[in-house]
């Protein structure tokens, strides 16, 4: 078990404020991305339009990942990959941590964390690396056997990935986080908890604009003082970026399984992430 948490991490610790903040001036500008829960497909589609829209636009360029790569889609191993490779050409790219990779890090670490995470889409994401459904669930050995399977499967690098994303992004009045923020705090007012889970409420008040995932809309929403870029990529077929620049409106651009998909969406306020 040492072994263990050598490769994955601390011992079992809840997710509050030892994650990284990041604050930054303005690029030319930046293209965030929602959850996308491994679809890769979706992913490496939006990617390249992201670098066809920034063809007349010269300067530095980023792509911010709001969080959620792993679980519920069919390649989180494929996404996480993906998001270790350099960046689109002439682009810097930012990731941020989302709620379920802080529950993959803790599912990685005992028992009762696993069979949390794997309600919530581990499953999935535990296929991806090559678990089968009866290693996991069906013919499960005991924990400090599983646990090995576990190391053996997911690399080195892929943990560490997880272990070393930051939990925001500040840049001038724009925050930009995985779940969102409370009405009437500012960031430093919410725990790495709050920001990972926190259902983001708009806030006429305030003169930042939080820019965020994890609460699944019909179509990216621009509120007071927030932007939801959570199409629900995972069982729609839907991935939204919003592009932003300096005294600017918010542009979206989204990849989809094909293209009616982003005429009509149907309604989904039973689904959460």
């Amino acid at each position: 078990m040492g072994l263990l948490k050598t490769l994955f991490g601390r011992a079992h610790l809840p997710t509050e404020s030892f994650r990284q903040r990041l604050i930054a001036d303005w690029p030319k500008a930046i293209y965030a991305i929602g959850d996308v829960h491994g679809r890769l497909d979706l992913l490496c589609q939006l990617e390249q339009s992201i670098i066809e829209d920034s063809q007349s636009i010269s300067g530095e360029k980023w792509i911010v990942m709001l969080g959620d790569y792993v679980d519920r889609g069919f390649d989180s191993a494929g996404v996480i990959s993906h998001l270790l490779a350099s960046a689109p050409h002439g682009f810097r790219r930012i990731c941020l941590c989302g709620n379920h990779e802080a529950m993959m890090l803790d599912g990685l670490l005992d028992q009762r964390s696993f069979d949390h995470w794997l309600a919530f889409g581990g499953v999935d994401t535990l296929q991806s690396y090559g678990l089968s459904h009866h290693t996991m669930i069906k013919g499960r050995a005991p924990w400090h056997k599983l646990a090995g399977s576990l190391q053996a499967y997911i690399p080195a690098d892929h943990i560490a990935f997880l272990r070393g994303l930051p939990v925001s992004l500040t840049v001038d009045d724009h925050i930009f986080v995985h779940a969102g923020l409370q009405p009437g705090r500012t960031l430093s007012d919410h725990s790495d908890t709050d920001l990972l889970w926190t259902r983001a409420q708009p806030d006429p008040e305030s003169d930042i604009l939080v820019v965020h995932g994890h609460t699944i809309v019909d179509a990216p929403t621009v509120q007071p003082g927030a932007i939801n870029i959570d199409t629900g990529a995972f069982y729609r077929g839907i991935l939204t970026c919003v592009r932003l620049m300096e005294r600017a409106e918010p542009f979206f651009i989204q990849a989809a399984v094909n293209t009616t998909d982003l005429l009509h969406v149907p309604r989904s306020s039973d689904h959460h992430e």
